[in-house]
């Protein structure tokens, strides 16, 4: 195959492949029209790669439009597992949604900016004064119902398989279950319903590379968020084996012709 990446980081060692910077690409464009697949690019670049020049994109283009914003990805989510969110409310920010929001929902709740990743824009909201302070922060109100845990779950899905699902607890001094923010790595099994659920939704929605962020409240999955872009920290095997995962989905997917572009065929629930 013959690759062109546009994250050096994230293609270490994978053969055939060549990196270039995200501002340089319209002076690729023969290599980059000529190439099985184009890795990693930039948000910013898509309308040009995939509508543009046809190239084809690793992540899948619904990896990134979905991925891109919380919100909009919550609503795909609501669209395709509706009893797996949690209870959830996304309003503009007026000072009569604020007021309605801040009586109907009980607290302790989460509230989000659209976004940001690493457990950064989410604020547990306890009392007035941080609803305030929250409100000062946002455009849209995007606030969920917390749930009583100490752990979630990271599964990762690379192209149509998951990869590693592991638990990440809290800190002790964060309710973030977050690695970058403090929590630790379980290697205990994870329950099945949560793994299915993961790859169910990545599948439904073209979503091929995603760690995907998800709560158990007693047997059952509650979805949060994926993010397009994880870290390898919690993953046996780290960079090698997501390079594996990752050259063997694209060699499959180039064999069956397959057109990342089109939008997927529906799956069944």
């Amino acid at each position: 195959m013959r690759l062109i990446s546009f994250d050096v980081f994230r293609t270490l060692g994978f053969p055939d492949t060549r990196s270039l910077k995200p501002e340089h690409f319209f002076r690729h464009r023969p290599e980059l029209t000529g190439a099985d697949w184009v890795l990693f690019p930039e948000y910013w670049q898509l309308n040009a790669l995939v509508y543009g020049m046809g190239c084809r994109i690793f992540p899948s283009e619904a990896s990134y439009r979905i991925g891109h914003n919380k919100i909009e990805m919550t609503r795909a989510f609501q669209a395709v597992a509706p009893e797996h969110i949690p209870v959830t409310h996304i309003l503009a920010n007026t000072p009569e949604n604020a007021d309605r929001l801040w009586e109907d929902m009980p607290t302790p709740f989460v509230a989000k900016q659209a976004k940001s990743s690493m457990g950064e824009g989410v604020w547990l909201i306890e009392d007035r004064d941080q609803w305030r302070e929250y409100l000062q922060r946002v455009d849209t109100l995007y606030v969920q119902e917390w749930l009583p845990i100490d752990r979630d779950i990271r599964v990762v899905v690379v192209g149509d398989q998951v990869l590693t699902a592991y638990w990440r607890l809290q800190s002790g001094y964060s309710f973030h279950n977050n690695v970058a923010r403090g929590g630790s790595v379980d290697y205990s099994p994870v329950p099945e319903a949560a793994t299915r659920l993961a790859l169910r939704v990545a599948r439904q929605l073209g979503v091929d590379h995603a760690g995907f962020d998800i709560a158990m409240v007693g047997e059952h999955p509650y979805l949060f968020e994926f993010n397009r872009l994880f870290g390898n920290q919690g993953i046996p095997g780290g960079g090698e084996r997501l390079r594996e995962a990752i050259l063997g989905y694209l060699n499959r997917q180039s064999r069956s012709g397959d057109d990342p572009s089109r939008p997927p065929e529906p799956v069944a629930a």
